[in-house]
């Protein structure tokens, strides 16, 4: 009897645990469950402590609300001047309804990864080879646009699309390589004459630049020995004429008179010396004995010279 009631108290133990293990659920951060009451949708459990009435709720969806990424399969692309690319991507989905992951679609995952092709299709069929590399930003903004809308439906919001490889045929990517190749080498010749036109151009200018300044320093110099010489015969006329007027007032004051004629002897004496010097016929006034006589011959002298 005492072990039956042990056994009993046993099972009622491990009941209990079995109950309490049912009835308190955790939740981890950017977690939800999600929580079938006798096979009804009843409520979405959040992140912390939560209670459900066990075997009568049931836990059916797990959903992580964390952005996911979804490796998208390579597939075959035909653009709009008939050629072929493989082309694969992956894209960023994060799911926002746990309701609607749950009951909206059968797989979400896959229904959003054939989305994403079906429209990657359509896109890339709408460009022509070399639009499709130069405008991966807008094939991946068409996409997430396109699946965005329909996946609001799955409780999902896409968040980007990224294009890992856009893969052409052998044969085309040969000669795109060529292309690329004749494309650079043509910038090359086209920069090497840029550069030696430049140069021509650079050693005329400065050819032109040396001669004008040349010359303009050549005519800046004549202009000042000019203005110089222009300066001098100013200044030595200024002189002249300054001197002749102190000479006249000092002819006015008195004995002006007297020292005008000794100067006029003095360059009369001069004068015949000179004569002397140079010829040998001599001039020589009558009366020598009287100097005002002599001044008023030296001045007939120096007049006639003159």
């Amino acid at each position: 009897m005492e072990i039956s009631f042990s056994m009993v108290a046993v099972v009622f133990f491990i009941i209990a645990l079995v109950f309490i293990f049912k009835t308190i659920n955790v939740v981890p951060q950017q977690h939800a469950l999600v929580v079938e009451r006798l096979g009804k949708y009843h409520a979405t459990l959040g992140p912390g402590l939560n209670i459900v009435v066990p075997f009568i709720d049931r836990i059916a969806y797990k959903h992580s609300l964390k952005e996911i990424p979804l490796d998208v399969p390579p597939q075959v692309c035909i653009t709009r001047d008939n050629t072929q690319l493989q082309v694969d991507g992956i894209l960023y989905f994060q799911v926002t309804d746990a309701m609607r992951a749950s009951y909206g679609s059968s797989n979400y995952i896959q229904a959003i990864t054939q989305l994403a092709q079906t429209t990657l299709r359509s896109v890339i069929g709408k460009m022509e080879l070399d639009k499709t590399f130069e405008e991966r930003d807008h094939i991946n903004t068409t996409i997430v646009n396109a699946i965005d809308e329909s996946a609001a439906n799955w409780g999902v919001k896409v968040l980007r699309y990224e294009i890992k490889d856009l893969t052409p045929p052998a044969e085309i990517l040969h000669a795109m390589q060529r292309q690329i190749t004749a494309e650079r080498e043509k910038r090359a010749l086209i920069a090497g004459s840029e550069g030696r036109r430049q140069e021509q151009i650079n050693i005329a200018s400065g050819e032109r630049e040396a001669a004008t300044l040349r010359s303009e320093g050549e005519r800046q110099a004549a202009i000042n020995r000019a203005q110089g010489e222009a300066s001098a015969i100013v200044a030595l006329a200024e002189a002249s004429a300054a001197a002749l007027r102190q000479v006249g007032a000092a002819i006015r004051e008195p004995g002006g008179t007297d020292a005008v004629n000794l100067r006029v002897a003095e360059h009369y004496v001069d004068a015949f010396g000179n004569l002397a010097k140079t010829n040998n016929t001599l001039i020589v006034p009558a009366n020598m004995g009287e100097m005002s006589s002599v001044i008023a011959s030296a001045l007939q002298i120096v007049k006639s010279q003159k």
